[in-house]
């Protein structure tokens, strides 16, 4: 029995998460990049367009769901540029734990500190653009939902552009195109619900797309991240 048959997926997830959100703590100012990113934008937009209500209640989801989208973005090089930097990603390549399992923890690690306060300051749409409580509702579970593919499928991109120079640049033009269903889909569920034809379907696709990348992406990361060392 070899030593990397003592330690399974639980263990290297477990170990990535709680490495990385220590590292998140530690760095609170880059921490807040995204969310003050996300709520600089979705303040900006009611000061310019027309003010009319029906408008702003009309554009709220795509705003907010873009927003989302872009500081997901923004964050996306912290996921393993540092690690690469200083050597430490090598030695996860290197170690008897999991490589998916270590991958699948940074990736919800990088979620929690930014895809979750997302969800949190969501609220903050509802004020700004008038969203009534039940699309709120919905706004916040779409983005529950939905900003997990986003962090999954980011991860894939800023892998294959590991170490590149223009990487930040390359990794935009990677995962935007990729992230397009999911902004269709979460603004979508809003827009449903407030014409009354019901955001269960667009849920159901956001909740199956989340499952569908949480089995995939690790494995399509590591191979990348393996590229991205040869």
């Amino acid at each position: 029995m070899t030593e990397r048959e003592f330690f399974g997926p639980g263990e290297a997830i477990s170990w990535a998460l709680r490495r990385d959100l220590r590292l998140a703590l530690r760095s609170r100012g880059e921490l807040g990049v995204a969310l003050l990113f996300f709520l600089i934008v979705v303040s900006l937009f009611p000061l310019s367009v027309n003010p009319d209500p029906k408008l702003l209640r009309t554009i709220a989801p795509g705003i907010a769901w873009v927003s989302a989208l872009l500081a997901t973005l923004l964050a996306l090089g912290r996921l393993f540029n540092n690690d690469y930097a200083d050597g430490t990603l090598e030695q996860m390549l290197l170690s008897p734990l999991p490589l998916p399992g270590i991958v699948g923890g940074k990736v919800l690690a990088h979620w929690i500190s930014t895809g979750l306060p997302l969800v949190l300051v969501s609220p903050l749409v509802a004020v700004q653009f008038g969203l009534g409580g039940g699309e709120l509702g919905v706004l916040m579970v779409s983005l529950l939902l939905g900003t997990p593919i986003l962090s999954m499928l980011g991860a894939i991109g800023a892998a294959l552009t590991l170490g590149l120079r223009a990487a930040p640049v390359l990794l935009a033009l990677l995962v935007l195109p990729l992230y397009v269903p999911v902004l269709i889909f979460g603004a979508g569920a809003v827009e449903a619900h407030a014409s009354g034809l019901g955001a269960g379907g667009h849920l159901s696709l956001l909740a199956a797309g989340t499952l569908l990348a949480g089995l995939a992406t690790p494995w399509a990361t590591c191979t990348a991240l393996r590229i991205a060392y040869e």
